[in-house]
């Protein structure tokens, strides 16, 4: 547990692409927006200039302005990745690709119950598990949860078994997923088997797609 939530910190951020454009804005460098698209390495990309479809209109502070298929998007820093195309194209949006890190690991944003997160697919875990500090920002009444033993790196520890009303990753939400809130502060989530489970799980060339079963 210990060194997954520590391999969070050092994870470049890794969007969804659910059959569809995604762009992430990463950062803002002076009027130059940091884009990752599709799970491609960040570019920079100034105003003006296109980088695979994705213009950027305009910068400013923590915030751009892009076109994309004509249409234009304001993104922002830590914010999910707006995502085009999936509507239009009659693909269901049961489909889920993730890109991997330099350092092997998946990691994404989502939502749980509209609150942005970013996630690290952990097929170890049982269950989504976050801390105690982002529960309670979540609003998530943790300590009503049943109280269950957790292995950790440092040995036996305690958690909250509980259940989450929504978990949302790019396009696709699953709904009364099983989570687990450990007491201890982490610095993402863990998207566990609680989440996965409902997928059909292939990994090749960098990338892991899930298919949604149920």
């Amino acid at each position: 547990m210990k060194f997954i939530a520590q391999a969070i910190l050092f994870a470049l951020i890794s969007p969804v692409q659910v059959l569809a454009q995604t762009v992430t804005l990463s950062g803002v460098l002076g009027d130059k927006a940091l884009l990752i698209v599709n799970g491609r390495p960040p570019k920079i990309v100034a105003p003006g200039e296109t980088h695979h479809d994705v213009k950027v209109i305009s910068t400013r502070s923590d915030m751009a302005v892009v076109e994309i298929l004509g249409v234009q998007h304001t993104l922002r820093v830590g914010e999910s990745p707006v995502s085009v195309g999936s509507g239009t194209t009659g693909i269901s949006s049961t489909r889920l690709v993730l890109h991997a890190t330099g350092d092997g690991f998946y990691v994404t944003q989502g939502q749980i119950n509209g609150h942005a997160v970013q996630f690290l697919v952990d097929t170890g875990a049982s269950y989504v598990t976050l801390g105690a500090t982002d529960a309670a920002r979540f609003g998530i009444k943790y300590l009503s949860g049943q109280i269950i033993p957790m292995a950790t790196a440092n040995g036996m520890s305690y958690a909250w078994r509980l259940r989450l009303p929504n978990v949302k990753v790019g396009d696709v939400t699953l709904y009364e997923v099983d989570a687990s809130v450990v007491p201890t502060a982490m610095p993402g989530v863990l998207l566990g088997n609680s989440f996965l489970s409902r997928f059909q799980m292939t990994q090749a060339n960098g990338q892991m797609i899930l298919d949604k079963r149920f």
